[in-house]
């Protein structure tokens, strides 16, 4: 049929049928579901949000995000969602254009909230990432308590995250921290308390707790005014794995025990049996019970394993006193026994070590009085025992103080497990000379990475077996 004969669809008619095709398209289109975690408008800046167990997040995207978000997992103390180490850190993080993200964990429980803060933190990376996107590249950052946590995520996360960062981490988990911790507050209640009543575990309360650390305090003050009570000072601090070497003083010798006395009761008068027994409380209230026992122990044995046991030596020598019958009297009075189901609790909630899905590197400060570097050579015991050694390495800064690190020492081992990430390998990034030449380039506040290997954790328990309290 010639052109000009064919009928002609008239135009209004074409418009619907275009229209009615435009709308069975876009319908179409509309079923296919959105790509999981993708923000219709990626957001930026300041966000929060609240969790469906109540707890809160935050999170902070600079406008050029680089498209890796951090998870920071904050430590012991107010259930308060943060998500960088210290303000100094994310600023500098901001700046490189990473993400940071974190959440309170759950605020109706415990201090000690490690029921929930492996949870609240997963759950914080779906939340965060509906409104900012999908990250190219997440990695979990963890401090002190949130150490433990970052140790978890790193056990549990492959998939959801890529790799991890511990920053002065508890690695070694709650029921080895509350057992040397018990054996150090055993030791000055029975030595320098003789006679005296003092609860050491199953605290009723936090005014409970407070009470048993200024009797302890005060006994340990008093002490320190004779040869005998400084003798036994330092048999304590052992115990606690407490480092000889305090903030503002240069470090003693090697052999200068009287000098490591010293700052080892530097420690003590600054208060930090205020934070344990605080701390003990909040684990109880955790764990819904004692999940640490002294019965069976052999303090003889125990000081034997200890790095400070020349100290304490050469101080019970110099006292007159006889070191041996210290001991027997510990081992013979030791009676102490946990409640089974608070330890099975602490190992369920508590602990790492386990294995690793992701690479970890984890640093540390070579004299931390709250979290002993010593928990790091229990905890890398651990990891090479499930055969994930290789995902592991630990580094060590040259200072005092719990989490003292510079933002430059933070930064730079970001860096070096980005590295391991990007590359399947770690090389020589997360080695000390490494990490000093990375954080000194950084022009910042200073670094002070050193080779270093801890002790052995004082602690003389199988965390699997454990005297039971009826």
């Amino acid at each position: 049929m010639p052109a000009s004969t064919r009928p002609r669809t008239p135009r209004s008619r074409l418009r619907i049928v275009l229209a009615t095709l435009a709308t069975l398209a876009s319908a179409a289109l509309a079923t296919i579901p959105a790509p999981a975690a993708q923000a219709d408008t990626p957001a930026t800046g300041h966000l929060t949000g609240t969790l469906p167990d109540g707890a809160t997040w935050t999170a902070d995207v600079p406008a050029h995000w680089n498209g890796t978000l951090l998870l920071f997992s904050h430590g012991f103390g107010p259930t308060v969602a943060k998500d960088a180490p210290s303000d100094a850190v994310r600023t500098e993080l901001l700046a490189e254009g990473y993400a940071t993200a974190g959440s309170s964990y759950d605020p109706h429980g415990s201090m000690w909230a490690l029921n929930s803060a492996e949870r609240d933190q997963f759950a914080t990376l779906g939340a965060v990432t509906a409104k900012i996107g999908a990250p190219r590249r997440t990695l979990a950052v963890g401090q002190s308590m949130g150490g433990l946590v970052n140790a978890q995520i790193a056990r549990d996360g492959a998939g959801r995250v890529d790799g991890a960062l511990g920053l002065c981490g508890l690695v070694a988990g709650g029921t080895d921290l509350d057992n040397y911790q018990l054996d150090a507050e055993y030791s000055i209640a029975r030595l320098l308390l003789p006679g005296q009543d003092v609860g050491l575990v199953r605290f009723g309360s936090a005014d409970a707790a407070a009470a048993t650390a200024k009797q302890l305090t005060d006994a340990v003050t008093a002490a320190q005014t004779t040869p005998q009570g400084r003798a036994r000072i330092a048999l304590a601090a052992a115990f606690l794995n407490l480092p000889a070497w305090a903030p503002g003083q240069d470090r003693p010798a090697p052999t200068d025990w009287a000098g490591q006395e010293e700052q080892q009761y530097a420690w003590f008068a600054q208060g930090i049996l205020s934070f344990v027994e605080g701390g003990r409380y909040a684990v109880e209230q955790s764990a819904d019970g004692n999940n640490s026992w002294n019965q069976g122990v052999d303090y003889a044995r125990l000081l034997a394993g200890s790095v400070h046991a020349p100290q304490v030596r050469a101080l019970y020598r110099t006292a007159g006193l006889d070191l041996g019958a210290d001991l027997a009297s510990l081992t013979r009075g030791a009676s102490i026994t946990a409640d089974p189901a608070a330890v099975r609790a602490a190992q369920r909630t508590s602990s790492a070590g386990q294995g690793l899905g992701v690479p970890l590197l984890d640093v540390h400060t070579v004299a931390d009085n709250l979290v002993p570097v010593e928990q790091e050579r229990r905890f890398g015991d651990r990891v090479r025992a499930a055969g994930d050694g290789p995902l592991l390495r630990q580094a060590y800064v040259e200072r005092q103080g719990h989490c003292t690190f510079t933002t430059a020492e933070t930064v730079a081992a970001l860096h070096a497990l980005e590295h391991r990430v990007s590359s399947g390998h770690w090389d020589d990034a997360a080695t000390p000379a490494a990490l000093q030449r990375s954080a000194t380039a950084l022009g910042l506040d200073g670094a002070a990475y050193v080779p270093y290997r801890p002790a052995r954790l004082t602690v003389g328990r199988d965390r699997t077996a454990h005297p039971i309290h009826h």
